[in-house]
């Protein structure tokens, strides 16, 4: 009788061929591979740029750490300011891909609430949670950008950014008409811009012992009091 699906009678046409499965298998197995290769070198340059600085690490240092040969380190992730570059861009957003700041999850939700203390509240346990992953690493960009062209032009990039996103969250904010008639939205996103950043994380919860909780509090009752109206209105 025919087979129903191809109209051969030889049952080797109604299964794909050893190959098919083997290929497509050890495609998948090599794309893990290489992405926990890739995984182990970001960890490890991650570790090293902290506890020794991003001068003093090393390509070499890097590979050993990861246990790789210094070309895979070049050839997976690239030369060092490269490295940084993708472990500040993880950082931001808090996955294992960078994700542009339009497009990450919490700014959805702010700009789909329309009560300015609900955005705030959003935006201030995001800060919260980035500046975790980000605030030591941006430390180091800073101390670097002195002495290293590349991470010169990069920590001049992601300043030009965050006070291009601090714009459009003030205009947002200002939209709702909550926010103070005494502040245009540059001074909204001025004030944004200087609370939300590494070093004022850094010497709250770093230097002065302050829990995540107690820095995210602070942060949107701190925002409600300098830019709302009325900042005792009730989230």
């Amino acid at each position: 009788m025919p087979d129903a699906v191809n109209g051969r009678s030889d049952g080797a046409a109604t299964s794909r061929s050893p190959g098919q499965h083997t290929r497509r298998y050890d495609t998948s197995r090599r794309r893990a591979a290489a992405a926990q290769t890739r995984s182990r070198i970001l960890d490890t340059a991650r570790r090293l740029f902290l506890s020794q600085g991003y001068a003093a690490t090393t390509v070499a240092a890097i590979a050993r750490g990861a246990a790789v040969s210094p070309d895979t380190v070049y050839t997976v992730v690239g030369r060092k300011p490269a490295m940084f570059r993708e472990l500040i861009e993880l950082a931001l957003s808090g996955t294992d891909q960078p994700v542009p700041g339009t497009q990450r999850d919490y700014v959805a939700r702010m700009l789909a609430e329309d009560d300015a203390r609900r955005k705030l509240a959003i935006y201030a346990h995001a800060v919260t949670a980035i500046q975790g992953r980000l605030a030591p690493l941006f430390l180091v960009l800073r101390d670097a950008a002195a002495l290293d062209t590349d991470l010169r032009d990069l920590w001049e990039e992601i300043t030009e950014r965050r006070a291009e996103n601090m714009r459009r969250l003030a205009a947002d904010l200002a939209s709702t008409g909550a926010t103070r008639t005494d502040l245009t939205v540059e001074e909204i996103a001025d004030i944004v811009w200087t609370m939300n950043s590494s070093e004022y994380y850094s010497m709250l919860v770093t230097d002065r012992g302050w829990t995540p909780d107690r820095f995210s509090n602070w942060l949107h009752d701190a925002w409600c009091r300098l830019l709302l109206s009325d900042p005792t209105h009730p989230v």
